[in-house]
């Protein structure tokens, strides 16, 4: 995606699986990256495998400092912003009844306050350009909730219904927001599943398949393009046909 070429990217939770194949996406696409996530280890192999990325530690729950990681950011990428990915997040699961309220208060700041903190400071950036494109990471489960995770299926739901909101605000200044919504992807967490249970998990795909974190790279990427430009405010759901929402 040629549009692609010299835009300046923010992906957060660039660590994981799916953050390193968004990485290695807008990489091969010639974007200029931002990769941040919480364990520099990671992002200094991702740093090795693409050397001319930025790399910045950031945790995303430490709110009072999202504005200054924009800014920070930002400037690493030459002193503006095109784009940030959203892809950040946390879950820690358990029945209702056994849910304790640092549990719940926990997924919901990290995966959605945190998600609007980085979009409102984003959008900041975005206003002196006069365009930009956001793209958050949700999920299938938030759309049909999921057994032991009232906390993770509320904050996916939320994070729709607020780029639903944010894109209407800022539609005319050229700036979109989207989401999209994996399904079950493979990746270290998924391979952790029992045979059994997994087995289960795609008899009820219809591609009969876990997607690949590439799947989600390259809907990213075309989010992120100027392809999407009269997109806004949609979810992209990238699940096999086990939603369609």
């Amino acid at each position: 995606m040629s549009s692609l070429k010299n835009k300046n990217i923010i992906v957060t939770g660039a660590s994981g699986g799916i953050g390193n194949s968004i990485v290695e996406k807008l990489y091969k696409n010639e974007a200029n990256i931002l990769a941040t996530g919480t364990k520099i280890e990671k992002l200094e192999d991702l740093k090795k495998r693409f050397n001319n990325i930025k790399i910045i530690k950031f945790d995303i729950s430490n709110h009072e400092k999202i504005e200054e990681f924009i800014n920070n950011s930002t400037e690493a990428l030459g002193g503006s912003l095109d784009c940030i990915i959203n892809n950040a997040g946390i879950t820690k699961d358990n029945l209702t009844i056994r849910m304790s309220l640092e549990e719940w208060t926990k997924v919901i700041e990290i995966n959605l306050t945190s998600t609007f903190l980085m979009c409102k400071h984003s959008i900041k950036k975005m206003l002196k350009n006069k365009s930009g494109k956001i793209v958050n990471i949700t999920s299938v489960v938030g759309h049909t909730g999921n057994v032991g995770q009232a906390n993770y299926t509320a904050s996916k739901a939320g994070i729709v219904a607020m780029s639903k909101s944010l894109a209407i605000e800022y539609a005319k200044k050229n700036i979109n927001i989207n989401c999209i919504s994996p399904g079950f992807i493979k990746t270290a967490m998924t391979d952790q599943i029992d045979e059994t249970h997994k087995q289960g998990i795609i008899a009820k795909i219809p591609s009969n398949r876990l997607g690949n974190p590439e799947d989600i790279a390259n809907a990213v990427a075309f989010l992120s393009s100027d392809q999407s430009d009269y997109i806004n405010g949609e979810t992209l759901h990238v699940n096999g046909g086990m939603y369609l929402g």
